[in-house]
């Protein structure tokens, strides 16, 4: 892809997530979102489309898991326990940054299920099956018992997700990278007990 295409692309997705952010996927126009970037709307739908493609890029993109992708070959040279702290202050971080867009969608998937469901499904599908593939591999290696990894998966990080939501948009509270690790770290202990073998410890 040319140098031009890609600048186009991305300013096009830069603003996509400013006005997502500010006024949701269901009330951000592919208009307003191409004018934004300064090209004309069919500009936008060369390029993705769709909005729901559109939408589909920003988390592909933005999101935690291209980070968990870059993340996960780099934890064999990690402790175990370290490997899940990194992960799940990661993680966290991410949601922090995407906080506003994050609280928008919540309400928005619950008015418009139909919109956005399957972009959500299939993106928290990929991210819990990527942490599931660093847990099977352990679990090969004999380093922990055997539980179903997609499970595992989705635990730990429905863990940082929930003290994320109840914290950051319940409570609109802004948590302090010393408690996040003070609670992230809990958060380890209590899945290392879960699913590490007891001749490993």
């Amino acid at each position: 892809m040319r140098k031009k295409e890609l600048d186009t692309k991305e300013k096009i997705l830069q603003s996509a997530l400013e006005l997502m952010s500010e006024k949701g996927y269901i009330s951000a126009t592919t208009r307003e979102i191409a004018e934004k970037a300064g090209f004309r709307e069919i500009t936008l739908f060369r390029h993705f489309g769709s909005k729901e493609r559109l939408f589909e890029e920003i988390l592909r993109r933005y999101s935690f898991l291209p980070k968990l992708r870059e993340l996960i070959p780099l934890l064999d040279s990690y402790s175990y326990r370290d490997a899940l702290l990194e992960v799940g202050l990661r993680y966290f971080e991410t949601l922090k940054l995407r906080k506003h867009i994050i609280r928008i969608m919540l309400s928005e998937i619950s008015l418009h299920p139909e919109k956005l469901r399957r972009v959500y499904d299939a993106f928290i599908t990929e991210m819990i099956r990527t942490l599931a593939g660093y847990l099977r591999r352990l679990q090969k290696k004999g380093r922990l018992r055997n539980f179903n990894p997609e499970s595992g998966a989705r635990g730990f990080l429905g863990m940082v997700f929930s003290y994320f939501l109840v914290e950051e948009v319940v409570k609109d509270r802004d948590v302090s990278k010393r408690e996040t690790k003070r609670v992230i770290d809990g958060f380890v202990d209590l899945f290392i007990n879960g699913t590490e073998r007891r001749d490993n410890r």
